[in-house]
């Protein structure tokens, strides 16, 4: 893809997943990646599989300083930040009256409050070089999804972090889009609803792709890089749903 060669790309929740397929994909595309995760023995084995030079960082998503911190430190690097892909998620499943204090806590901070602090933080460096940031929503930020409210809020929180700032850094010249994936093969959905009592399957219809079985995260990391690429250059403000169609009908 265009213009993604020599670009330094700050990758979050890079130890596996979909962080891992991006972080690899983009350094296959010649960027230089960072690769950002409370797992610091992860992000190392991806910086491995990088096809080009890499630097593993370890920062907790929920730390609004560690957020700042990373920044400073990707920037630090190589003197620049042409790319922050927020990636760094976690799920969680439940009927919402046994979803607990501590639950909506950790999922809005790292789902959403860590989007908020590293756009905040790398949105001066990104201006400077008229960089982009790719943001990983969801499906359940599109539409009501049962049985996961606290992470279908911190994701419609997602979609709306994303367009505000697309609107407000358009005139700077900053890209700022998200992909929302449907179900993905990665540890974030084992067990999924499966693992909780008493819920209506007919509920959860819609959230069936249509196309095929569930993504791999590598069907989400060449959106991501997609976005983050030359080829998108005259798109902002995106949703773009990889999800087989699930939300579609």
């Amino acid at each position: 893809m265009r213009g993604l060669r020599d670009k330094v790309a700050l990758v979050t929740g890079a130890a596996s997943g979909i962080g891992r397929a991006t972080a690899i994909r983009l350094a296959e595309e010649g960027a230089l990646v960072v690769a950002a995760d409370r797992n610091l023995p992860g992000a190392e084995e991806t910086r491995g599989m990088l096809a080009r030079q890499g630097l593993a960082l370890r920062f907790d998503a929920a730390d609004a300083a560690q957020c700042a911190a990373l920044a400073e430190a990707a920037l630090a690097w190589q003197g620049r930040i042409d790319i922050l892909a927020n990636i760094a998620g976690i799920g969680g499943f439940g009927h919402v009256t046994d979803t607990s204090e501590e639950t909506w806590r950790s999922l809005v901070d790292i789902n959403l409050g860590s989007v908020f602090h590293l756009s905040k933080f790398a949105l001066p460096h990104l201006a400077a070089v008229k960089g982009n940031i790719v943001n990983v929503a969801s499906a359940a930020g599109l539409v009501g999804t049962p049985y996961a409210v606290a992470y279908a809020a911190s994701k419609h929180g997602v979609v709306g972090l994303t367009t505000s700032i697309a609107v407000e850094y358009a005139s700077r010249g900053v890209r700022v889009n998200a992909v929302c994936p449907g179900s993905v093969d990665t540890p974030l959905i084992a067990g999924g609803f499966s693992m909780i009592d008493g819920i209506e399957e007919k509920l959860l219809d819609h959230l069936r792709p249509k196309l095929g079985p569930i993504a791999t995260p590598e069907d989400i990391a060449a959106s991501i890089a997609f976005l983050a690429s030359d080829e998108a250059r005259f798109i902002t403000g995106a949703l773009l749903s990889v999800d087989g169609g699930q939300v579609a009908g």
